[in-house]
């Protein structure tokens, strides 16, 4: 795989560039003599020329190509534009001010966008609903059938999505490793600090001490996960928070797990008046109970509500560290329909 060429004899800005390209996660090569980055320019997926060498680069003739910047650490200097012209850059980058901007030139040029993942976010209508199980079993099913998936536990108080899935113990960062994250975040390298098994990578919470997920960092995961997966499932809390916002913001359909009883449909609806504001399409599931599916949807005022089954000996699996059974169980089934209702399974290789 190429990788994108800095030409430059500045080691200052080299320095710099350096840097910035290891936020990113990505490797350079380097040219120090303008004359030896011939080679390498139509081949690197970025070029990033200093002003020390953009006259001695357009002496050369390089042919027209896109994506190259120049990048120096003195905005000041009038020649700077002229320069960026001379060597067919697209725009000139001032460091230290734009680092953000060219962290980002790096990262798209390392990981270009292969895949428009799919957010669907599952909350319950009530406490106890079953939202997370139903979450963790939908990226599941997706996984088996072939979707690269994102599993995002966003509930601090859940106890962990990882555990539902019987994978508490697996090794990989979890929620306070990657709070801090902002910016553009590479998807390969997401995908390589979390647990991971087979086409399904999870985001989960440790058991310590509760803590804020900052909307910076959600927006960094949800992002870079659409960039690199088929489909990106959001376990969310019931209160509406910015992190949680910004999840919504983001969602193709968000899932609401209704227990079709009077409390859980008075409580449904107390969820949704929270959850309507940050988001456009809401979907009712009904776990069959007391009143008729079409009455809980009615009374919510959401489109006919997908029926969740009830499956014997999912609690005592649970239970046991085992994760939910899937395959031909109705569960199973009704993962597969739901996935096909959401369209998360069409176009996807």
């Amino acid at each position: 795989m190429y990788r994108p060429l800095a030409i430059t004899d500045d080691q200052d800005l080299l320095d710099d560039l350096l840097r910035v390209a290891a936020a990113a996660g990505v490797e350079l090569d380097v040219a120090h003599v303008a004359s030896r980055a011939r080679p390498q320019w139509r081949t690197a997926p970025l070029i990033v020329i200093g002003t020390d060498l953009a006259d001695d680069l357009a002496a050369t003739g390089p042919p027209p190509r896109q994506n190259v910047l120049l990048v120096t650490r003195t905005p000041e200097d009038p020649a700077t534009w002229r320069r960026c012209v001379a060597v067919g850059a697209q725009t000139v980058l001032q460091l230290p001010a734009e680092e953000r901007l060219l962290v980002a030139e790096f990262a798209e040029a390392a990981e270009p966008s292969t895949r428009a993942g799919t957010v669907v976010c599952v909350t319950g209508g009530r406490g106890g609903a079953g939202a997370t199980v139903l979450a963790a079993s939908l990226a599941l099913s997706a996984s088996r059938a072939g979707l690269r998936t994102l599993l995002v536990d966003a509930d601090p108080l859940g106890g962990g999505i990882d555990v539902v899935l019987g994978e508490e113990d697996a090794i990989g960062a979890r929620w306070p490793d990657i709070v801090g994250r902002e910016g553009r975040v590479s998807y390969g390298a997401l995908q390589r600090a979390l647990p991971t098994f087979g086409e399904l990578t999870v985001l989960s919470w440790h058991r310590g001490e509760p803590m804020r997920i900052p909307r910076e960092a959600m927006r960094a995961v949800l992002d870079a996960a659409r960039r690199g997966c088929d489909l990106v499932i959001v376990d969310l809390p019931r209160h509406v928070d910015e992190a949680i916002a910004e999840a919504l913001a983001r969602a193709t359909a968000t899932l609401v797990l209704v227990h079709a009883d009077v409390r859980g449909v008075l409580a449904a609806a107390q969820t949704l008046a929270a959850l309507r504001p940050h988001t456009a399409d809401l979907k009712a599931v009904v776990r069959p109970a007391t009143l008729a599916p079409d009455v809980v949807a009615a009374s919510l005022g959401l489109p006919g509500g997908l029926i969740c089954p009830q499956q014997r000996g999912l609690t005592q699996a649970l239970d046991r560290g085992v994760a939910p059974p899937l395959g031909r169980t109705p569960l199973g089934r009704f993962c597969t329909t739901l996935l096909d209702h959401l369209g998360a399974t069409h176009d996807h290789t």
